[in-house]
């Protein structure tokens, strides 16, 4: 179980342009690393974009923005095409780093249990240690409420 003040797992993952992104590439800087279930779902697309309408403001204040989901490379692409993301999108379809932090979860929709990645944000400090947790986050207000934060 992870938690605020340890060090963040470490990942390398592949971002839409098929380039190796690692965690430790934004050492010195603060990282917002957010897990989502899918591309181009309803929730998912609404988050996305409001971190997109944000990233400038997140950029002035020297952070990063990271988006994570089990969809693959070319999906991340064109979810990123289609709606002007210009923040790091990291496909995990081996589900590296979804375990690792631990948002692999039970999910039930509709009285049907099955396993799914659980909306969730941790904010990253400049050493690399975890400064907040934000489990099961809401799409339409989770950037706003951490820029705020930061």
């Amino acid at each position: 179980m992870l938690e605020i003040g340890m060090k963040a797992p470490e990942f390398t993952l592949k971002d839409k342009s098929e380039k190796e992104v690692s965690l430790s590439d934004f050492l010195g800087k603060k990282v917002v690393l957010y897990f989502y279930p899918k591309d181009n779902t309803p929730g998912c697309t609404r988050q996305a974009c409001a971190f997109a309408g944000l990233y400038k403001e997140f950029k002035k204040k020297n952070v990063e923005v990271i988006g994570i989901s089990k969809d693959s490379v070319s999906s991340h692409q064109k979810f990123s095409e289609k709606h002007g993301l210009d923040f790091v999108l990291l496909s995990d379809p081996e589900l590296d780093a979804i375990q690792k932090y631990g948002v692999w979860q039970e999910k039930k929709l509709y009285g049907k249990v099955s396993m799914g990645v659980v909306r969730t944000t941790f904010i990253i400090d400049e050493a690399g240690n975890i400064a907040k947790i934000m489990p099961k986050v809401k799409p339409d207000t989770n950037a706003q409420e951490i820029l705020a934060e930061i």
